[in-house]
């Protein structure tokens, strides 16, 4: 989509002077950067995070040292998406059943996480119920099965198919409102703000979290937006179905405070769309932040208002980017200087600091589409794998032992190019995986390229080898597992534990191996 000839064609306009209600809660464009979201989620047993000096903790020693690991790393929060279906359908190859080629899908190795893109009917038929669709519930068992999460979001607007997305009870029932013509046809959008609008809305919403909020196989969910694919527009249609700016805000504002309330565990990814609707997006954006849910964009080469919000979002916001991937086709690569377009895209993932990065053949999903262009360039994707996200290990480990209290203070590091999207949580466990120490960082810590330096007591007398590390994260109240992404050996459940790194303490004072 060239979204940028739309701001030539006059996008900018000032909001329209029909708008009669004050614009009590519209957020202008602003840099990202040093904005006051505020401290983010609160930390309830916080660690001690410094600063330690030595006057008091004379007794310090570095006992132990990690490295980085240059594998993937399988954590919540992070990671390569495979798109089991989008606007136009799930997979299909000709002479081979559906659930064959969504499998292939979910067992290619390169993905960990997986992505559902459905329309309203597709999970819903009538009211008070869900009704979900083949590719949905294959996918779910399928992701069981080979150990993945899942993202998922439910589209009120289609413009990819010919049919209507709403469900049975409602199409016919609301009012549509035509937009203008895009692509050969006239496009019609729901009066969102219509009574049974919305309360069919919030019932599809409360059904969901119901089945799905904190649900094991599910990372997040898209925010249900207004207009094409859910996305926060309806470009390059200059119009929107409200009768006036501030109606559409207050609806769609509405309608997120409804998706806050029902989607208490499951965090919550905003689209950054600029909004060229005029539907409130910034708002939007803004109130996702504030609740400690998370951003996502669908894609990397448009506009820059979305790279600043991106790049320079507070530390414990995810983001996820999506954008269409080549299938190693001549017509698909669009080589600049030996460079495809699709190295490109993951490139430019990195340099938003994204947690996640889509692999989607728009509207041409297939395994072995996404397989034949790996198989041909693999390098920006393994890169992708090993960068995106947060990856965190505890660099530097001292000892200390201050008038019989021993503990242990970290330095904890972020290898990845996001911060910890949510709060890290550090626990020493002893042989029988007791916890001896537990707390948090501050909420989004350690920062990429940064040490975090934490303090974890233990009870008087606990000899420190042979403890254990153990790393969580926490999003909206819900504890993940974290793998430490150190190149030291784990234990099968991720835990590290701690042993003498050869070399430390043997040096002389002028820092030379001592003889």
């Amino acid at each position: 989509m060239r979204r940028r000839d739309f701001l030539k064609a006059g996008g900018t306009a000032a909001l329209v002077s029909s708008v009669a209600l004050p614009l009590h809660a519209f957020v202008p464009g602003h840099n990202f950067d040093k904005y006051d979201f505020g401290f983010g989620p609160p930390v309830s047993d916080r660690l001690n995070q410094g600063p330690f000096p030595a006057d008091l903790y004379p007794s310090w020693t570095v006992v132990m040292a990690t490295t980085p690991s240059s594998d993937p790393v399988p954590n919540y929060g992070m990671g390569l998406v495979t798109y089991i279906c989008d606007e136009v359908g799930p997979p299909h190859k000709s002479g081979e059943a559906a659930e064959k080629s969504i499998e292939e899908l979910v067992r290619l190795p390169i993905g960990s996480k997986l992505y559902l893109r459905v329309n309203w009917k597709d999970v819903q038929q009538k009211p008070g119920r869900l009704d979900l669709c083949p590719h949905w519930k294959t996918t779910f068992d399928l992701a069981r099965e080979y150990d993945k999460r899942v993202g998922l979001r439910v589209m009120m607007s289609n413009p990819d198919i010919q049919e209507s997305p709403l469900p049975p009870f409602l199409d016919g029932k609301v009012p549509m409102v035509k937009l203008g013509s895009w692509k050969n046809r006239e496009r019609f959008e729901p009066r969102y703000d219509d009574p049974r609008f919305q309360s069919a809305f919030r019932e599809l919403t409360s059904l969901l979290a119901d089945a799905y909020d904190g649900h094991p196989q599910v990372e997040y969910v898209d925010t249900a937006m207004y207009g094409f694919w859910g996305e926060g527009h309806t470009w390059p249609l200059e119009v929107n179905p409200f009768p006036n700016y501030a109606v559409a805000e207050a609806t769609f504002v509405s309608m997120l405070e409804h998706q806050l309330q029902c989607w208490k565990k499951t965090p919550l990814a905003t689209n950054t769309q600029p909004d060229f609707s005029k539907m409130g997006n910034s708002e939007l954006v803004d109130r996702t932040i504030r609740s400690a849910n998370w951003l996502r964009t669908d894609t990397i080469f448009i506009e820059n208002e979305q790279i600043e919000a991106l790049s320079n979002r507070p530390p414990w916001v995810g983001v996820t980017v999506e954008v269409g991937m080549s299938d190693a086709s001549a017509s698909s690569l669009h080589l600049d200087d030996g460079v495809t377009y699709t190295d490109n895209v993951f490139c430019h993932m990195c340099d938003v600091g994204a947690c996640y990065g889509s692999l989607w053949n728009w509207h041409n999903i297939q395994a072995d589409r996404i397989r034949a262009y790996y198989e041909k360039y693999p390098a920006a994707i393994d890169s992708a794998a090993r960068r995106l996200g947060y990856r965190v290990r505890p660099a530097w480990i001292w000892t200390y032992d201050e008038r019989g209290a021993p503990g242990l203070i970290l330095g904890v590091v972020n290898d990845g190019v996001a911060s910890v999207p949510g709060v890290l949580r550090v626990s020493v466990l002893d042989s029988s995986g007791k916890a001896l120490s537990t707390g948090g960082l501050d909420a989004g810590y350690p920062l990429p390229g940064k040490v975090r330096q934490t303090q974890l007591p233990l009870p008087p007398g606990t000899a420190w080898k042979g403890l254990r590390l153990k790393a969580e994260i926490e999003v909206k109240g819900q504890r993940h597992p974290v793998r430490w992404a150190c190149k030291q050996s784990l234990n099968p459940d991720g835990t590290l534990t701690l042993r003498p790194t050869a070399g430390l303490g043997e040096f002389d004072e002028t820092g030379g191996l001592a003889s």
